[in-house]
């Protein structure tokens, strides 16, 4: 059964970005970000190979021209419940930008689908390779350390989605990404953060809660966890 089908923006958390030695994000990831996809089903291999070809024609329009893009990765199989698929990333000159997934069932080859996905923050830094914080954070690229920005640009959209910190489920996600920020940092105030993010988030999807309500749902669960951790601490 197919549920949705075509071009689908998708704000995305994931903790896979690759860090450096001090536990940072490097230049091209975030905890959050949008998931730029095409996504629907196919009959042939040859409609696979269409949709490569368009997005060729799209990366053109951006600026990125095709003979520096191109394909790689390994034609493994792989599995996954009742579905199977192989994996293709696709990179501009050195960088990669995304993949290509060509997915079918197990049981029935011929339900195929193709799933081609990139990450908008990144498309948009791969055109000029810029300050990747400046890109990501605009002015409030100096207004604290990138982990804390990161961290609450993300809080702010799982709030916004009413995904409050709770000890399980995808609550527990939203206590740990505040469990990253540094809470001087929420002394001053993290009212223009999350504006900003909020307005980010806000022009893929409608959040929520208002960026009134998350500020204060921050605060608050940043204050609890500082307040958990002050009561487990030792007695000197």
């Amino acid at each position: 059964m197919t549920y949705r089908s075509g071009f689908i923006p998708q704000p995305v958390v994931r903790f896979t970005g690759e860090r450096d030695g001090r536990g940072e994000l490097l230049d091209g990831y975030l905890t959050s970000f949008v998931n730029v996809s095409r996504v629907q089903p196919i009959h042939s291999i040859d409609e696979y190979a269409t949709v490569l070809d368009d997005w060729l024609y799209v990366l053109s329009r951006l600026g990125f021209h095709a003979r520096h893009v191109s394909l790689y990765g390994q034609l493994k199989v792989w599995h996954r419940r009742q579905v199977a698929g192989v994996t293709l990333m696709f990179r501009h000159l050195d960088l990669t930008l995304g993949d290509i997934v060509l997915l079918w069932n197990i049981e029935n080859p011929q339900r195929m689908a193709v799933d081609l996905g990139t990450g908008l923050e990144r498309l948009a830094w791969a055109r000029t390779l810029g300050n990747w914080r400046e890109l990501i954070f605009g002015p409030l690229a100096g207004a604290a350390p990138a982990s804390t920005l990161d961290s609450l640009r993300t809080a702010t959209l799982l709030i916004g989605n009413g995904i409050m910190p709770a000890a399980r489920g995808a609550g527990g996600v939203t206590r740990r990404v505040l469990g990253m920020v540094a809470p001087e940092w929420v002394r001053l105030g993290v009212s223009n953060v999350v504006r900003s993010a909020h307005h980010y988030w806000s022009t893929v999807t409608p959040l929520i809660a208002p960026w009134p309500v998350v500020v204060s749902s921050i605060e608050h669960g940043i204050n609890d966890l500082m307040q958990r951790g002050s009561a487990r601490q030792p007695e000197t």
